[in-house]
C-alpha cells in the first residue's frame, strides 16, 4: 500500500485549491527551523500543536457571555472556538481555500483571551496601560511564541508565519481597537478573513441562542428584525408543531445557513470582480474580500443592535462583567503589593519580563473558575489558602 505523504498533500493543494489560496508548500516558515514531517503539512502540525496546548484546554472554562458556573448549556470560549472552526471550514471548502490553515487559525484565534471575556480584557488593558498595554490578539501571539512550554528545542509552539499573522490580525466588530506595536508583515490572506467573518457569524447567532435560552432575550424582542422574521416564516411553513427547544435550534440553524450562503456567494463575486488570481494580489488590497453583501450587512446590523441593547446591556450581564472586573483588579493589586504570593512558576518570570507583565501573564491565563477560587482564598477569611 502506497502511503499519502506530506508531498502528496502539497501536490494535491497545488492542483485542487484556488490560485489565491495559501498553499502549505509556500509557507514563510517558522521562527525556529525544524525538519518537516514526512506525512503532515506545516499547517496540519500547527493545528495539532494548538489543540494540545495548555491555553487551548483552558478555553473550556473561560467566559463567552455567561460565566461558566451559570449553567452547562451556555457557550464557553472552547465551544465558541469549535463552532467558529466549523463555520470557517465550510466557507473555506466552498471557496477552495486551505482548510488546514483556516482550521489552525480558527482554533488559535481566542488563545489570548482572559477569564470573564471582554470584561477581563478591559480590566487588564486598564491595569497595563503604563506597562506596554494589553489586548487579546497580542497576548495570543505571546502565548504561542513564549508562554507555552512544549519542547526543549524552542520556546512556545513555534507556529508557522501564517498562523501567527492570523492571530495578530484577527478582528471583528466586537474587538476594541487597541494600540499595538506588534505587526507581522504579509498579505491579508483570504484564510484569515474567513476566520474573521466566521467568528462574527458564530458570535451573533450563538449569543442569540444563549440569550433566548437564558430568558434574558425573548422572541418578542426580535419581532420586526428581518432576519428573525425570515427564520420564523421558514419554520412556520415547514414545522408548525415542534417543541420550543427544537424551534429555537432550527431558527438558529436557518440564520447561520442564510448568512454563510450569502458570504460565499458575495465573496465569489468579489474575487471575480477584483480579478484576484494569486496570493500576491492581496498584498496591497485595502478592502475586505471575504464577507456578506450589503443587504445582509444591513440585516445583521439590526440583529446586532438587539443583542447589544437587550443582551449585552442587560442588568445581569452588566453586574457580572462589573464584578469580574473587580475580581481581576483586586488580584492584580494583591500580587503587585506582595509578589511573593504568586506561585513559583509565575514568580520566576518577574526577573525575565518585569513584575507587571509577569502578573498580567498569570492572570490572563486563568480560567473563570480558577480566578474566582483565587479571589476567595485572598478575601474570604474562612477559605484555606
Amino acid at each position: 500500500m502506497k502511503m499519502f505523504t506530506r508531498k502528496n498533500t502539497e501536490d494535491w493543494e497545488e492542483k485542487r485549491l484556488a490560485p489565491y489560496a495559501m498553499k502549505s508548500a509556500k509557507t514563510r516558515g517558522r521562527c525556529h527551523k525544524e525538519k518537516e514531517h514526512p506525512y503532515r503539512t506545516v499547517y496540519q502540525r500547527d493545528k495539532d500543536r494548538i489543540i494540545y496546548s495548555t491555553a487551548f484546554r483552558r478555553l473550556e472554562y473561560k467566559t463567552q457571555v455567561f460565566v461558566n458556573h451559570e449553567g452547562d448549556y451556555y457557550r464557553t470560549r472552547l465551544t465558541h472556538t469549535i463552532e467558529v472552526t466549523q463555520i470557517a471550514r465550510t466557507i473555506a471548502r466552498v471557496l477552495k481555500l486551505n482548510e488546514d490553515l483556516v482550521e489552525a487559525i480558527a482554533l488559535a484565534h481566542d488563545l489570548g483571551h482572559t477569564p470573564f471575556g471582554h470584561a477581563g480584557e478591559d480590566a487588564l488593558s486598564e491595569l497595563m496601560k503604563k506597562h506596554g498595554g494589553f489586548d487579546h490578539n497580542t497576548h495570543g501571539l505571546r502565548v504561542v511564541d513564549v508562554l507555552e512550554k512544549r519542547s526543549p528545542l524552542f520556546p512556545g509552539l513555534n507556529l508557522s508565519h501564517e498562523i501567527r499573522m492570523g492571530i495578530i490580525r484577527h478582528a471583528t466588530p466586537f474587538d476594541k481597537k487597541r494600540q499595538s506595536n506588534l505587526q507581522i508583515q504579509g498579505p491579508h490572506l483570504l484564510e484569515i478573513q474567513v476566520v474573521d467573518i466566521a467568528d462574527e457569524v458564530a458570535y451573533d447567532n450563538h449569543d442569540l441562542d444563549d440569550g433566548l435560552k437564558s430568558g434574558l432575550l425573548s422572541e418578542k424582542d426580535l419581532v420586526g428584525i428581518p432576519m428573525w422574521d425570515e427564520a420564523r416564516k421558514y419554520l412556520n411553513k415547514r414545522h408548525k408543531n415542534v417543541s420550543q427547544e427544537i424551534r429555537r435550534s432550527e431558527m438558529i440553524r436557518f440564520l447561520i445557513n442564510m448568512q454563510v450562503t450569502d458570504i460565499v456567494e458575495n465573496t465569489s463575486d468579489r474575487l471575480e470582480h477584483l480579478k484576484i488570481r494569486d496570493v500576491r494580489d492581496l498584498q496591497n488590497l485595502k478592502k475586505q474580500v471575504v464577507g456578506s453583501g450589503r443587504s445582509m450587512d444591513s440585516k445583521r446590523r439590526l440583529l446586532k443592535k438587539v443583542l447589544e441593547e437587550k443582551l449585552y446591556k442587560h442588568y445581569r450581564v452588566i453586574r457580572m462583567t462589573d464584578k469580574a472586573s473587580r475580581f481581576l483588579k483586586s488580584l492584580f493589586r494583591i500580587y503587585s503589593e506582595n509578589p511573593g504570593q504568586l506561585p513559583p512558576q509565575a514568580l520566576e518570570k518577574i526577573k525575565q519580563y518585569g513584575k507587571e507583565t509577569a502578573i498580567c501573564d498569570y492572570i490572563a491565563g486563568m480560567t473563570d473558575r480558577y480566578a474566582l477560587d483565587q479571589y476567595k482564598k485572598f478575601f474570604d477569611p474562612y477559605e484555606r489558602v
